[in-house]
């Protein structure tokens, strides 16, 4: 093979090694992100919080609901107990059992509100936990999928690295040098040779330049200096 093709042939092992390098940036990426489920789960966790906190602010309001039936039960007794004969104190008693009838009928529709807030929260929590629940086992087989796909990537990355460290050796350094410099500011250095231009620039050659590419020799593009390959 000519020196020419030596060179085409370093630059397709450095386009397929630039290729699954960032196919395996892409995967490592892919496999540390998990901002969906992170998300889902701090969603999770704070329904489960103020299911928590209503459940508890319900208890509350039932022990309050408790204490104010046991106060106008009391009140009650007294006021038709017959222990009570004083017009003046039955008045008295009568206001009272109708406040504590007014705080007690306010006190059941708050405690009905709560009782509503933790039956609704609670069918949230069990949505949220069986879409959670889903969403984790999704991820778990994506990121094992991930995993197998990188590991194969990194084998397919060994071996495209030792194919080119051996056809490197092949190549003297002031040729790679020569070829890395062109690289480095034509994205590619090798351009191949097609009825008669230069597929680097689309420059038409002169008849000698391509006839010298074409017997093997090392010839650069006098447009874009690219190395001529004729195939």
């Amino acid at each position: 093979m000519s020196l020419p093709g030596h060179l085409y042939e370093l630059q397709q092992l450095d386009s397929e090694l630039q290729k699954n390098r960032q196919l395996t940036d892409e995967i490592t990426h892919q496999l540390n992100e998990n901002s969906a489920l992170v998300t889902a789960e701090s969603e999770l966790a704070s329904q489960k919080q103020q299911l928590i906190e209503w459940k508890r602010e319900q208890k509350n309001t039932e022990w309050e609901l408790e204490d104010q039936q046991e106060k106008l039960s009391q009140v009650n007794n007294k006021l038709y107990g017959g222990a009570v004969q004083n017009p003046k104190e039955l008045v008295n008693l009568k206001r009272e059992a109708e406040n504590l009838k007014g705080k007690l009928g306010a006190k059941e529709d708050e405690l009905l509100e709560l009782m509503s807030r933790v039956e609704g929260m609670e069918a949230r929590v069990k949505i949220s936990s069986g879409e959670f629940k889903e969403l984790k086992q999704e991820w778990q087989q994506k990121q094992e999928a991930l995993a197998q796909r990188k590991m194969e990537t990194e084998t397919v990355l060994s071996n495209l690295s030792k194919n080119r460290q051996e056809l490197a050796q092949q190549i003297s350094p002031a040729i790679l040098n020569l070829y890395e410099h062109i690289k480095l500011t034509k994205g590619q250095a090798i351009a191949k040779v097609a009825q008669g231009k230069c597929q680097g620039c689309y420059i038409t050659l002169p008849t000698s330049q391509w006839q010298k590419a074409k017997a093997g020799d090392l010839v650069q593009c006098s447009s874009c200096t690219r190395i001529l390959y004729v195939e």
